[in-house]
């Protein structure tokens, strides 16, 4: 990269530094912005990412789009990335495809999403184990469910958490134990979703729905987003955990000494 500096002078700068952390909306100059429903920016970000980041780093950049800021303050920043040829089938999977997952939703709905060509591994030193994609976003000018992005993380990370089950079962993990079959039902039959479709058979449309209806559901009761199912069930298998120590007997002195 220092060799390519040089042999282009004021052409090339480079940062050493963590891509994760890198404050990316003050690396161009501010005369490139263009409003948002313009054509992109005559910036484009172009990587060959570690495998270990690439999939924190594209949420990263993916909520950068939502809220417009880090690269995206600048406009409808293009994005060229490459992937494991596994994670670049699921960021292009359409409904129904066996690689639709949470990266499929997140993408699509705020991007349009191409899976341009596979680099096969042994072009690369050393050689990976799996071939490559290469995938490239361009920021849609409307997101495909105009909710906040903490929102439709969390809606739509529920519904794939099991991914294998109707999507009701991944759905009632959005809401408390009391009341959780209720607030489902209402949720789904709001939202006219089918409870006995799989995860993976989901439209955007019905993504977009659920969303909508969950929001709603959130605005009505204010404790309703901030619940955290994880959390629920750490905290019940802690009270197991102390029933059952203080419902053991306790030793007699005559016991002890025997033992």
């Amino acid at each position: 990269m220092q060799m390519l500096s040089e042999a282009a002078p004021g052409k090339v700068r480079i940062v050493h530094g963590d891509i994760l952390t890198y404050k990316m909306e003050k690396a161009f100059p501010k005369h490139l912005k263009k409003a948002w429903e313009d054509e992109p920016p005559d910036i484009h970000i172009i990587g060959n990412l570690p495998f270990s980041v690439s999939t924190p780093l594209i949420i990263k950049w993916l909520e950068n789009v939502s809220k417009k800021d880090g690269p995206f303050t600048y406009g409808r920043t293009q994005m060229t990335l490459t992937f494991q040829k596994e994670v670049g089938e699921r960021l292009t999977a359409n409904p129904g495809g066996k690689q639709r997952s949470r990266l499929s939703i997140m993408a699509q709905h705020l991007c349009s999403v191409e899976n341009c060509f596979i680099i096969p591994g042994e072009a690369f030193v050393p050689k990976p184990e799996v071939d490559v994609a290469v995938v490239h976003f361009t920021p849609l000018v409307q997101p495909k469910i105009q909710q906040p992005f903490e929102l439709v993380e969390k809606v739509v990370r529920s519904v794939f958490q099991f991914r294998r089950k109707y999507c009701f079962r991944g759905l009632e993990t959005l809401f408390p134990e009391s009341g959780r079959l209720k607030r489902t039902e209402q949720l789904m039959m709001t939202a006219n979703v089918d409870p006995t479709l799989r995860p993976f058979q989901l439209s955007m449309s019905q993504f977009r729905n659920l969303c909508n209806t969950y929001r709603k559901m959130c605005d009505e009761d204010s404790s309703l987003f901030v619940f955290d199912y994880r959390e629920e069930l750490k905290q019940k298998k802690t009270t197991r955990n102390l029933l059952k120590s203080t419902s053991e007997p306790e030793q007699t002195e005559e016991e002890e000494d025997q033992l």
